[in-house]
């Protein structure tokens, strides 16, 4: 795999979870990684994590790490976001679409009807937030010529999980990556979906202790999970393929893509893909 000196990444919500997990793996690779979340105060938050902390963790692991606090909800603050990568960067090299927010009650029984209406914000910040990212990175990557674009999805876009906005802010996500490589492709831009399955995020171990029920289902077995870093060393690999244009516009199962590139996670395991069980993506290559 190729080095990320030099390159600039955007991953959004990285303070903590897969976002902080991508954050770092780029970070292995030299990226400059700008960090984006609403948490800066330790403490401050249920779970553990800040913007601030994983930047630091970045330029431990050998990146550069830039902390910006960032509500997704506000498009102001996201194109404050992409000024300051563009004034003190001058280019944009991936953007991770990472955002997501993800109501308390989420893992908890209940029909969407017994649910309350705000669990509507998953669209909000989650696929409305992706399209405003995106559309601030696209206005750097297409004059520069190359750039790539990744959304975090999961098995979840076809395989009702959890509840009904779940699924449909996710596919929704997988067909808008699909839809905005179209129109970057004349421009050498990629854009493509990442399905993750069970993830070993703050969030996912606490669920996991409250409910040990859990780890009887397939959605949420811990041998299968992987961890944060993960995705993150697939899509460093993607950003160093020279081929990567030609799966633009797909959506693609994170764990089949590291055995294309022989990625393991970061404790040696082989991470199965469990497309048997819980679906395909639709979504081809443009």
């Amino acid at each position: 795999m190729g080095s990320l000196a030099g390159k600039v990444a955007v991953v959004t919500g990285a303070s903590r979870g897969i976002g902080r997990g991508i954050a770092l793996a780029l970070a292995d690779h030299g990226a400059t990684v700008y960090v984006t979340g609403r948490t800066v105060v330790p403490g401050s938050h249920a779970l553990p994590g800040t913007v601030g902390e994983t930047a630091a963790e970045v330029d431990r692991r050998g990146g550069h790490g830039v902390a910006v606090q960032v509500d997704h909800a506000d498009d102001g603050q996201v194109a404050a976001l992409f000024e300051q990568v563009e004034r003190e960067q001058g280019r944009l090299d991936i953007l991770v679409n990472n955002a997501f927010s993800l109501p308390e009650d989420l893992t908890e029984p209940g029909s969407f009807w017994e649910k309350p209406l705000s669990n509507w914000e998953m669209v909000d910040v989650g696929v409305r937030s992706n399209f405003v990212a995106a559309w601030h990175a696209a206005r750097l990557m297409v004059p520069q010529g190359q750039g790539l674009i990744v959304a975090t999805s999961g098995y979840v876009g076809v395989t009702y999980t959890y509840g009904v906005v779940f699924g449909t802010c996710k596919s929704a996500v997988d067909r808008m990556a699909r839809d905005m490589a179209i129109e970057l492709k004349p421009h050498s831009v990629a854009s493509l979906s990442l399905w993750q399955g069970l993830t070993f995020t703050e969030r996912a171990e606490r669920n996991l202790a409250r409910d040990p029920s859990m780890k009887a289902q397939t959605v949420t077995n811990p041998l299968i999970g992987s961890s944060p870093e993960f995705p993150g060393r697939v899509i460093a690999a993607l950003a160093v393929d020279p081929d990567v244009m030609a799966r633009s516009g797909g959506t693609f199962i994170t764990a089949e893509l590291a055995t294309e590139y022989g990625i393991k996670d970061i404790d040696g395991k082989v991470i199965p893909s469990v497309r048997a069980q819980r679906g395909s993506p639709i979504w081809s290559p443009v």
